[in-house]
């Protein structure tokens, strides 16, 4: 694919990700190129700007790419409706083209972490930069130690991922997933993941933590593991 400034892609599937009794509806978008050649290269947490072509209303909007690093034909990225541009996109058809610029931003570069034990916390749409540092940890998880993921959700219906995080027992990840407002048939924890982080009280002394959500969330979440004893230069952020 050419190198540019801006590219467009093509939407190759568009598929709702929230409960279908969930008010919020968030999609995943699969992107290929026009000419299927492979994808520009990045870092997990890196981000695309991503806009209509000669559309200057509604304006482009940034999305984490969800996606593993390792999937060279295509970018994923997870959106939510509620803004203009985010509403836009969740109503397109496959086919439908787009601009592109990027990827950009510093991303979660856990290469100078080898051999750590890596904390994901995320919220919300926050989990889909976090879904491409699992993945790429997945293709080398050998290199790092424990590997523990902390997801937190308005509700139980307003998951998102679960089904995958769950399968993440077969690559010696653990998972734990907690809601504010839990419900009736709702068995796991209740609370916030700075909390269920709290409880297992993890060291900070060979760990290296990658945060992604509300700004209200990482600073909660840093926070709550500089109190471990994790140096800031531990707690990673993608922007």
């Amino acid at each position: 694919m050419q190198q540019s400034s801006t590219y467009r892609m093509r939407l190759k599937d568009n598929v709702r990700i929230t409960d279908p009794a969930c008010e919020d509806i968030v999609v995943k978008l699969t992107l290929e190129t026009l000419d299927r050649e492979p994808v520009q290269p990045f870092i997990s947490g890196q981000f695309i700007r991503v806009g209509i072509p000669d559309v200057k209303d509604p304006a482009p909007a940034y999305f984490a790419v969800a996606s593993s690093p390792y999937e060279t034909r295509q970018y994923e990225i997870v959106i939510k409706q509620g803004t203009h541009m985010g509403d836009h996109l969740a109503m397109l058809t496959s086919g439908a083209e787009v601009e592109i610029e990027g990827p950009m931003g510093k991303g979660f570069d856990l290469s100078p972490f080898k051999g750590c034990d890596v904390i994901l916390m995320g919220v919300g749409t926050g989990i889909s930069p976090l879904r491409s540092v699992w993945d790429s940890i997945i293709q080398q998880r050998s290199d790092f130690g424990k590997v523990t993921i902390y997801a937190g959700f308005l509700t139980p219906l307003h998951s998102l991922l679960t089904d995958e995080m769950v399968a993440l027992s077969e690559h010696n990840i653990e998972v734990n997933i907690s809601v504010a407002t839990g419900s009736d048939d709702w068995n796991g924890a209740i609370g916030y993941v700075q909390d269920a982080l709290l409880a297992d009280h993890p060291s900070g002394e060979n760990s290296v933590a990658c945060l992604a959500g509300m700004s209200a969330m990482v600073d909660a979440c840093s926070e709550t593991l500089q109190n471990l004893g994790f140096d800031d230069s531990r707690i990673l952020l993608n922007f």
